[in-house]
């Protein structure tokens, strides 16, 4: 069984509340999503066209895609509005001393 390791994704400050930033780690495109209950890190795909999230809005915990405007909840990735009806990956996050880390799902 291997180690999951926290990979370095940000440093907090660089992400204002209601703002994201999107990373590359290992080759996943990951959207860094910082919220009033904290940080959350999903997949930069739209699960519904392939869109880059990272171009759409964050209104809470709801991520807007820019090409449809389908609805997606940062906390666990759930479709919430039409046209998406599949869920985007999420990522477990962990701050430390003013840095965002993030474990890629194995």
């Amino acid at each position: 069984m291997s180690k999951r390791i926290p990979l370095k994704a940000a440093q907090c400050a660089e992400i204002s509340q209601g703002k994201t930033l999107a990373v590359e780690l290992e080759g996943e495109d990951v959207l860094l999503c910082h919220t009033k209950e904290g940080f959350f890190a999903v997949s930069n795909l739209c699960s519904h066209a392939a869109a880059r999230l990272s171009d759409g809005k964050l209104k809470g915990m709801r991520l807007l895609c820019p090409l449809h405007g389908a609805a997606f909840d940062v906390r666990d990735g759930s479709a919430l509005s039409r046209p998406a009806s599949k869920p985007i990956k999420t990522f477990e996050t962990h701050v430390e001393d003013g840095i965002l880390f993030v474990f890629l799902n194995e």
